[in-house]
């Protein structure tokens, strides 16, 4: 069995994962900040540790992924307007969990990143967005530049329809929409797939089936 520590253990990609690693094997260790969330979190299977993203060291990151295999990092700062939780919790929580992965000794880390964020913005973007996009790009280049052995993946926009498993995946894919619950599936794809590592995929909803389409962008 192979624990899979997943910092943001209560968003909604999170919890849609948390079930898929439970089918595949695998045990989650969901790491939030509330612990009334342990009830909802162990019903899906999770074991639950408190981690808060913000306040907390990257030692404390460290300390919670002790025997962890891996680390999924879906955390995100909400779409509350509040630009500083975008550098707070999208940039600075990545880095902290990429600290404390290598501190812990644990290689693996699957990131959860945003469709397009190396493009130029426009200039309307506004301040929020901006943040956002900065936050996501620069916690991307923080992963790729580590010694981690590091997936990231580069959702569209995210939506909260059924699963459909067919997905486009590639460096660059045209923009689009993609659900929730095709994300979880493709992160616990590429854990299960020691030739994701090292790669940058953009996703959004498409033809191919999820395995099928970890082997054509692999190729």
């Amino acid at each position: 069995m192979t624990r899979i520590a997943i910092v943001g253990g209560h968003g909604k990609i999170a919890r849609l994962l948390i079930p898929l690693l439970v089918d595949a094997g695998h045990q989650p260790v969901a790491l939030v900040r509330n612990p009334d969330y342990s009830a909802e979190l162990e019903g899906l299977g999770a074991e639950v540790g408190i981690l808060d993203i913000e306040q907390d060291s990257a030692q404390a990151f460290a300390e919670a992924f002790t025997g962890a295999d891996a680390v999924v990092f879906a955390a995100g700062g909400g779409p509350d307007g509040n630009i500083e939780r975008k550098r707070t919790v999208d940039l600075g929580g990545s880095i902290k969990s990429i600290e404390g992965a290598l501190a812990a000794g644990v290689s693996r880390f699957v990131q959860v990143s945003a469709i397009g964020v190396d493009q130029p913005l426009d200039a309307g973007a506004g301040d929020v967005w901006t943040a956002y996009v900065e936050a996501k790009r620069d916690a991307d280049i923080a992963l790729r530049d580590s010694d981690l052995d590091w997936t990231i993946i580069r959702p569209g926009g995210l939506t909260d329809d059924p699963p459909t498993g067919l997905v486009e995946l590639a460096e660059t894919v045209e923009r689009g929409q993609v659900p929730r619950a095709d994300v979880a599936a493709v992160i616990v794809a590429a854990l299960d797939e020691p030739a994701t590592i090292n790669r940058q995929w953009e996703l959004v909803s498409g033809e191919h089936p999820i395995d099928d389409a970890i082997a054509g962008a692999v190729a």
